[in-house]
C-alpha cells in the first residue's frame, strides 16, 4: 500500500455515504427531461402556471426562496432538477397526506443537491403557510391540514427556503494505491487529479478527479485500473472537506486476441484489415480510439463497437471484441450551391457501399456550374447568356478496400471536365480534359500510407500563352502521414503529403513534365484544453521538364484564395503575361500561421498571417514576390466541427486588389 500527504486528523464525519453517492458510486435516480428548462424566450410560461384548483385534486405552487444568495439564480436551477416537486407540478395528488409524503421525499434530493456545489452547512426547509417540514422530520398532522385548507380555493402555495451559507472547501487530499508492490502507478496522483486545497468541494471537481485518475492509470496500460472506493470527511466546524481516494491500479497488460463479430455482408477480413493492433502490443485507450476511426474509415461501415474483455487472458492480456453495423448499400443525392468565385452549380450522385459484397464502393457524380468569363465582358441579362458560359464535370470513382485481406486498397478514378478558371481582370483559361487514374494504396498504420499507380489524362487548354493539345501518361506516386487528433479542426500533431508525377514522353505523353507537390502542417497546443494553439503550413510545387507555354494550363500552379493566400482572389497569384493576364507558374511556395484561440467552449479569435506565389521558374527563384496577407478569424465550434469566418487584408496589394476578403466555411483553414 501507498500513502501520498498523511490524513489529517480531528475533523467531524457528517453525510459521507450520501454525498458518496453524488460522485457517481450509486446509480442515480432518473431524472425527466423538461421543457421548461429550454425556456429561454418564456414560450412556456403559461403552461408552467398549475392546474386550475378542483375537489379531487391539491395542485399547488412551487416558489424557491434562497435568500440573498450570490448564486440564487444557479442554485434554483439545479434545486428544480433535483426536485420531484418541480418535475410533478403538473401532476396534483389527491389529498394533503399523498402531497405531505412527496413533500418528505424531496428533502434528501434538495440536500444532495446542496452538498454536490459544496454547501454543507445549508439550511433548507419547506414551508407551506408558515408550516415547516425539515429534513429528518416526519410530515404531521399540522402540515395535512395547511395542505387540506387550499382544496377546491387555490394552488398550494410550497415554499423551499434554502439559506446555503458558505461553501466548503477542500483541506487534504490523499491517494491510496491498493495492490502489487513496486513503483506506483501514478507519480503525482495530486498533480494529475487537479485538485488543489482551498478549491470548491464540489461533486463535479471530485468526480472529475476520480476519471483522470482512471484515464491516467490506463493509459500507463492498466486496463483494469479502477477507484475502489472515494472517502469523503466533511469537517463542519472548520467549513473543510477532507477527501482520500482508493485506487486499484490492476496489472500491467498487453493487447489479448483481438475478435470481429460477424457482420451482415462486410467480410470480417475487410475489418480486420484496418485493425493496426496486434496481440502483445501495450494496452492504450488511445490506440482503441484510433482503431474505432480507422475502422469508420470504410464507407460501408456505419458505427463502431470497439468492447473490452473484463478480465485478463492467461498470458496477461485484454481481449478486445469489434463490433460494426452496415450502412444503407445505396445513396442518391443532390445539392445546389452559389460562390461569389465560382457562380451557381448543381451537383448529383449515386453511390453504392458493398458493390460485389467485399465492401467495394462505387461513386458517380454529375456536376453543371457556371463558370466565371475571363474576356472583360459580364452577364447582365438572360439574352447575354452564351453556351461557353457552362461547366461541366463528370467523375466516378471506385475503391476496393483490403485487397485480398491485407492491407492494400485498390483505386480507380475516372473524370471529364469542361471549365473555365481565372477572372475578369487577371484573365485566366478555359480547359476540356479527361482523365482516368488507377492505383494501390498500401497502408501501414492508420496514420501512414504510400500509393502508387497509372494515370492517363487527354485534353486541350488554352490561354494568353496559346492552345495546347496534350496527352499525359505517368506514374504517380505519392505518400501520406496524419498524426492530427481531428480532420476539421486539428490540435496536436503533424499532416505531410508528398507526391511525385513524372509524365515521360516514352511512355506516351506529348509533353514531357515531371510534377512534385508537398505539403506540411503542424498543430501545437501551449495547454492540455488545448484552447491556445499554434498551428502552421508550408506548400511547396514544382514543375519540370517543358515550358511554361508547353505545359498544360490546368498543370500549372496559382496562389491565393480561402484555401491559400487569403485576401487575394482565387488562383490571382501568379506571373503575368501578355496583355497583364495571369499564365500561372511552375513552381509555388506558400506560407500560412494561425494562433487559434478559445475565448469560450464555442467561440474563439484566430489571427493569421499568409504569403505564397506562384514562380516562372521550376523553382521559387524570388523574381516575383511573396503576396502577404493578415486577418482575423471567427469560430464557432460545433459537434461537427468549426464554423469559420475570416476577414483578410493584402498587405502589400497590388493595383486593382480589394483592402479586405471575407471567407465563410466549416473546418479550419488547414
Amino acid at each position: 500500500m501507498r500513502l501520498w500527504r498523511r490524513a489529517s486528523h480531528a475533523v467531524a464525519l457528517s453525510g459521507g455515504c450520501a454525498f458518496a453517492s453524488l460522485l457517481g458510486l450509486q446509480a442515480e435516480p432518473a431524472r425527466a427531461f423538461d421543457l421548461s428548462s429550454l425556456d429561454v424566450f418564456g414560450l412556456f410560461t403559461k403552461k408552467d402556471e398549475p392546474p386550475a384548483p378542483s375537489a379531487s385534486a391539491l395542485p399547488y405552487r412551487l416558489e424557491f426562496d434562497l435568500g440573498d444568495a450570490e448564486d440564487a439564480k444557479a442554485l434554483t436551477r439545479l434545486l428544480q432538477d433535483a426536485s420531484l416537486l418541480y418535475r410533478l407540478r403538473q401532476d396534483p395528488p389527491p389529498d394533503g397526506e399523498t402531497l405531505a409524503r412527496r413533500m418528505a421525499a424531496d428533502l434528501n434530493p434538495l440536500v444532495d443537491a446542496l452538498w454536490s456545489q459544496g454547501y454543507f452547512n445549508a439550511e433548507l426547509a419547506l414551508v407551506v403557510d408558515g408550516v415547516s417540514l425539515r429534513v429528518g422530520a416526519e410530515p404531521g398532522a399540522g402540515l395535512v391540514r395547511a395542505l387540506e385548507s387550499h382544496r377546491n380555493r387555490d394552488a398550494v402555495p410550497i415554499v423551499v427556503r434554502v439559506r446555503p451559507n458558505k461553501v466548503f472547501g477542500l483541506r487534504t487530499i490523499d491517494v491510496v494505491e491498493r495492490g502489487e508492490s513496486g513503483s506506483p502507478a501514478i507519480a503525482d496522483p495530486l498533480k494529475v487529479s487537479r485538485l488543489k486545497a482551498g478549491e470548491p468541494a464540489n461533486s463535479s471537481a471530485l468526480r472529475a478527479a476520480r476519471a483522470a485518475l482512471v484515464d491516467h492509470m490506463r493509459a500507463g496500460s492498466r486496463p483494469l485500473a479502477k477507484v475502489l472506493e472515494i472517502r469523503p470527511v466533511v469537517d463542519h466546524a472548520a467549513g473543510t472537506m477532507d477527501v482520500t481516494y482508493i485506487l486499484d491500479p490492476g496489472p500491467l497488460a498487453g493487447f489479448g486476441e483481438i475478435a470481429v463479430g460477424q457482420t451482415d455482408e462486410i467480410p470480417p477480413s475487410v475489418v480486420r484489415s484496418f485493425i493496426y493492433l496486434e496481440p502483445g502490443d501495450p494496452y492504450s485507450p488511445k490506440a482503441i480510439a484510433d482503431t474505432r476511426r480507422s475502422i469508420a474509415t470504410i464507407p460501408a461501415v456505419g458505427s463502431v463497437r470497439i468492447r473490452e474483455g473484463d478480465k485478463l487472458d492467461g498470458a496477461g492480456n485484454l481481449p478486445i471484441f469489434v463490433e460494426v453495423t452496415e450502412r444503407p448499400k445505396r445513396l442518391l443525392g443532390f445539392s445546389a450551391r452559389y460562390s461569389t468565385i465560382d457562380g451557381p452549380a448543381v451537383k448529383t450522385y449515386w453511390e453504392h457501399r458493398n458493390l460485389f459484397g467485399g465492401a467495394e464502393r462505387l461513386r458517380l457524380e454529375g456536376s453543371v456550374f457556371l463558370v466565371p468569363r475571363i474576356n472583360g465582358t459580364e452577364i447582365k441579362s438572360f439574352g447575354d447568356f452564351e453556351r461557353s458560359d457552362l461547366g461541366g464535370r463528370f467523375a466516378v470513382s471506385f475503391m476496393k478496400p483490403a485487397l485480398w485481406g491485407t492491407r492494400n486498397d485498390w483505386l480507380v478514378d475516372g473524370f471529364a471536365i469542361r471549365e473555365r478558371v481565372g477572372t475578369n481582370r487577371y484573365g485566366g483559361y478555359t480547359a476540356r480534359y479527361a482523365n482516368v487514374t488507377s492505383a494501390v494504396r498500401h497502408r501501414f498504420s492508420d496514420v501512414f500510407s504510400i500509393q502508387a499507380g497509372i494515370e492517363y489524362e487527354r485534353g486541350q487548354t488554352s490561354d494568353v500563352l496559346g492552345q495546347v493539345d496534350y496527352t499525359l501518361v505517368g506514374i504517380p506516386l505519392s505518400v501520406k502521414y496524419d498524426s492530427t487528433d481531428s480532420l476539421l479542426d486539428p490540435t496536436r500533431g503533424y499532416r505531410a503529403t508528398a507526391s511525385f508525377a513524372p509524365y515521360p514522353t516514352f511512355l506516351g505523353s506529348t509533353v514531357g513534365i515531371y510534377q512534385t507537390k508537398a505539403a506540411f502542417s503542424a498543430y501545437y497546443a501551449l495547454d492540455e484544453d488545448a484552447r491556445y494553439v499554434l498551428a502552421g503550413r508550408v506548400g511547396f510545387g514544382s514543375i519540370s521538364g517543358a515550358s511554361l507555354d508547353e505545359i498544360p494550363a490546368t498543370r500549372r500552379f496559382y496562389a491565393g484564395g480561402g484555401g491559400s493566400v487569403r485576401g487575394y482572389a482565387y488562383r490571382s497569384l501568379s506571373p503575368l503575361g501578355p496583355y497583364g493576364q495571369l499564365i500561372g507558374g511552375r513552381s509555388l511556395l506558400e506560407l500560412s500561421a494561425e494562433a487559434r484561440i478559445k475565448i469560450t467552449d464555442t467561440i474563439g479569435i484566430v489571427p493569421f498571417f499568409d504569403a505564397g506565389t506562384a514562380f516562372e521558374s521550376s523553382y521559387p527563384d524570388g523574381k516575383q514576390k511573396l503576396q502577404m496577407a493578415a486577418g482575423l478569424g471567427l469560430r464557432y465550434y460545433t459537434g461537427i466541427g468549426p464554423i469559420r469566418v475570416d476577414v483578410a487584408a493584402p498587405l502589400n496589394p497590388r493595383k486593382g486588389d480589394k483592402p479586405v476578403a471575407l471567407y465563410v466555411s466549416i473546418g479550419q483553414a488547414f
